[in-house]
This record gives structure tokens, sequence and C-alpha cells, in this order.
């Protein structure tokens, strides 16, 4: 859950980062490429739409750039399952058998495998959504991580925690999964090596510790942080966590080195900023965030210096922008967005070339 749909919800608050709702949305041929580019996105160019209708999000490339996996609710169920496609958005094919929720897909083995999370385990149908008298909130569902083929085929379950266990993304040498899990209690980052084992914990602070990603030399992790400032929030916090919910109102960039020392705050902007993602460079760091107006569903995405430094704006659409992540080769920045959305819950991928 790096929440899109919860992200959608937020949009139609709307109110925005895993997925869920939506109606029957059948995988669709790759569209024609179209402009879509907005006046004030310098760094975006020849900005294409990957997929057209439905709650897309979460895109990630394969180690080659050739391929993307990620998450959609479409072809008449209520919560994500995991695709792939081309690059180009051709050949969008579900992957996942169908059965419970699933979020954050990415490949390994140098493309020879996936792992996503998925509630499968806990129960074949989708969960339930959080009580709405709760207000904007999360729910943490009861993912375990699960490894499989590229086709989806020889699915084997990766870890057992049967709480909150997801978030997971690779090291670029592809030997660690970094992760977010409940399974101590709090929510916090963990590593473990790609078989599942070795697994260590890199954060302890109490509150939300989400949504890593390593640096491109593997030596950082940049993550979401909400850790609750006073014992009457902490104690709200708790109260959430024990009736499995979480509410991401507040949240902000951090880094760490791989080994979980000099854990720093990047941002102090208020709102919630999420989906953090190192430029292909290292040096900077691209992220969603609603911070100029924290009560609403306008995201966008930002850059800045990993000394939290030179905030720049990166575009400018009305709605959400989010879930940034370049290619390989660091031309191109996928993500997802609500520009010229059509419908109410419409999230869709898009692909740019890259301006540094």
């Amino acid at each position: 859950m790096r929440n899109a749909r919860q992200v959608i919800t937020a949009v139609t608050l709307v109110a925005a980062v895993a997925c869920h709702g939506g109606g029957a949305h059948p995988a669709q041929p790759a569209p024609a490429p179209n402009s879509v580019r907005r006046p004030i996105e310098p760094h975006l160019a020849h900005i294409r739409r990957l997929t057209r209708g439905g709650e897309n999000a979460e895109a990630y490339f394969s180690t080659d750039g050739k391929r993307l996996i990620f998450q959609s609710t479409r072809d008449g169920r209520s919560c994500d399952q995991q695709y792939v496609m081309n690059a180009d958005g051709s050949a969008q094919h579900r992957i996942s058998d169908g059965t419970g929720k699933t979020t954050c897909g990415y490949f390994f083995g140098y493309n020879t495998k996936i792992f996503y999370a998925s509630t499968r385990a806990a129960d074949s149908a989708c969960p339930k959504k959080p009580d709405p008298s709760k207000g904007y909130v999360w729910g943490l569902d009861k993912y375990d991580i699960y490894t499989a083929n590229p086709d989806g085929s020889d699915t084997r379950r990766l870890t057992h925690n049967g709480v909150y266990t997801a978030e997971g993304t690779l090291s670029p040498d592809g030997k660690t999964i970094v992760f977010t899990s409940l399974k101590d209690g709090d929510l916090d980052i963990y590593a473990m090596n790609v078989d599942g084992s070795n697994v260590r914990r890199l954060t302890n602070t109490p509150g939300y510790d989400g949504g890593p990603f390593f640096s491109p030399d593997g030596k950082r992790i940049v993550y979401r942080a909400y850790h609750p400032t006073d014992s009457t929030e902490l104690a709200q916090y708790r109260d959430l966590l024990s009736q499995s919910i979480v509410r991401p109102n507040m949240m902000e960039i951090w880094v760490m080195n791989a080994d979980g020392s000099d854990q720093h705050q990047i941002t102090h902007l208020g709102g919630a900023n999420f989906a953090p993602f190192f430029t292909p460079d290292g040096k900077r760091i691209i992220f969603s965030s609603n911070y100029k107006n924290p009560r609403s569903g306008e995201f966008d995405l930002y850059l800045i210096n990993d000394d939290g430094s030179s905030l720049e704006q990166v575009t400018n659409a009305t709605g959400f922008d989010g879930f940034p992540q370049f290619s390989p080769d660091g031309k191109q920045l996928v993500f997802a967005s609500s520009r010229d959305a059509t419908g109410e819950h419409q999230l869709d991928l898009y692909i740019a070339d890259w301006k540094p």
C-alpha cells in the first residue's frame, strides 16, 4: 500500500496512496501517443498516457526498462490486482490470480521473477474498507509478500507475518528487498534477502515509516514518515493502529543509510509528502505533496536536494500526480495522474521524457 486507491479517495475528498474501488475497466490496447503537457512542467517532454480508465498506480520498471508492473482495479473487481505491460503501454495483462487484494509489484532476478504483496492468505475476497465514520484513513490489510514468474505462475509466499507487510522494493544489486511491516507492532521499515532470509529491522521510532526506495548506488534509502510529536498524538496513532488503520494526513520525507543508520528528515513542509524516489544522479529526490493545500487532494510532484534545499515543483496539472519512478537509464519518468480523467475515481499512468 504505497497507496493509490486511498490516494484516489483523497483526490475525490476531493480527499489521496495503495488503491481500491471503482467499476469494471477492461484492459485497453495501448492508446496512441497524445500530448498532455501542461505549460509549467519544464522537466517533462512528450508525455504519453499508458492506461485509459480505471484506477491504475504504482508502475515500476523492469531492470531492462522494457516493461512495467503496476496495480489496477479493473475487469469488474473491487480491489487491486497486479498487471504487466510494455513500457509503451501495449500488451497489458493481469499476472496475479484475482484473489484478495494486491499492491507494490516489482521485478527482480534480472526480470526472471516478480514480487508483490497480497492478502490472499487472509481471504480470497477483497478486504473490507475502513469505516467512513473514522474519516480519511488507510486500512492496514493483512498483506504478505509473494514471488512469482513474470507471467504470474509459480506463486510462492515469501513472508508469513499475517499482518500488514507490503511496500516492497529492490536494491540496485538485486540482493535485498526493503519493505514496511506491522509485524513487531508498529509500522516500520525492514530489509531482507530476496529469498526471505536475514530479516532486519531498520526503523524503530514510534509512528509510520514506509514507502522505502534505495538510492541508485544502494547506499541510502529514502522513505516517508510520520512520528507523533506528543503523548496525545501517539495515543491516537496507536488507537487507530489497534483498529488496523492509520491516518496519513501528515508525512514528511526522510533518508537513512541502507543499514538503518543516520536517519534524518529532509522535508519540513506539512501536509502529506510521500512516494519519494531518488533522481538518477542520486543527488535529488522526487516526491508527491499537497503541502500547498494540505486539506485537499491537489498533489503535485516536487524535486528537492538530498540535503533538503532547493524545492522545485515538477508537475502543475489539476488533481493528483504521484508515484514517480525513473527508468533504469534515467531518460524517462513514469507516474500516476488524474489529469484528463473523465471518471470520479479515475487514475491513469503516464510516461514522459525527463529533462534534468
